[in-house]
């Protein structure tokens, strides 16, 4: 399905029936990502209506250029949200994905019901932030051996549980997402990154006592867990959990860990 917003096509994709979770991925990938950790969980919940989207420039939505920021696809997004979703919702957000939910929740405050990030950015700016200092890896050589110099590679770059299991994991979920978005609009959304207001001042002032889950991996060098952490008394009912051997693709690494925490935020909600 498509949303028509002024001239871009969002392409989106609706599951079940019941209360809705808008679940917006990282940059470059595509639902497919989403879809993959997130429908094991809902199909021992039930009861929830899961709407995917592809963001702009990614998966098959549309890439024009003019959408190419964060203020434009935040935009977009509570658009959406005020044409398709139309009651309170929960919201889910990895990587990108998360500082846009940071965003939406800062325009739907008394809508959104919970908010769930996973490995997400609290920083945009990549020189600023906190890092861990890390080349740990848990690999199995004899598959690495198995795989190109490339895809080694890629596959290693963020990921600290090397093994064949996470890697069709990769396969399926994220990297399809990379091989379709528009390589120019997501170069052009790099250098408008940020929002142009403090959603991080915004989110202080909010007071969002609402049931979160914040999931950071020990080992992730893309986007780390120190600033994450600095975020925590601003959500007051949220559980953070920094999971070991588990880097920027923590939800492949670390599956059981990653389902039992995503089921106990639900339940919280529910409660």
């Amino acid at each position: 399905m498509y949303y028509n917003y002024k001239n871009i096509k969002l392409h989106y994709d609706m599951i079940g029936e019941g209360k809705p979770v808008l679940l917006l991925h990282g940059l470059g990938c595509n639902m497919d990502m989403m879809k993959g950790c997130m429908e094991p969980v809902f199909f021992r919940k039930g009861q929830y209506k899961r709407i995917y989207v592809d963001l702009p420039g990614m998966g098959k939505s549309g890439a024009e250029k003019e959408f190419a920021a964060a203020d434009c696809i935040l935009e977009l997004l509570s658009a959406f949200v005020k044409d398709k979703v139309q009651e309170p919702f929960l919201l889910v957000g990895e990587s990108y994905g998360g500082y846009l939910a940071r965003g939406v929740v800062s325009e739907f405050l008394h809508e959104v019901d919970g908010i769930m990030l996973l490995c997400f950015v609290a920083i945009p700016q990549l020189e600023e932030r906190t890092l861990p200092a890390t080349d740990f890896k848990s690999a199995d050589e004899d598959f690495l051996a198995t795989l190109s110099k490339s895809d080694r590679e890629e596959f290693c770059a963020y990921t600290v549980a090397v093994n064949e299991e996470v890697y069709q994991r990769y396969r399926e979920e994220i990297k399809p997402g990379f091989e379709v978005a528009d390589g120019s609009f997501i170069d052009k959304l790099r250098d408008n990154y940020a929002f142009s207001f403090d959603v991080y001042k915004k989110m202080k002032e909010a007071h969002f006592h609402k049931p979160a889950l914040f999931l950071c991996g020990r080992q992730d060098i893309c986007v780390g867990y120190h600033d994450q952490w600095n975020l925590l008394e601003d959500y007051p009912r949220a559980t953070f959990g920094i999971i070991d051997v588990a880097g920027h693709n923590l939800q492949i690494e670390q599956p059981e860990l990653f389902n039992a925490l995503v089921l106990d935020w639900l339940k919280r909600v529910e409660n």
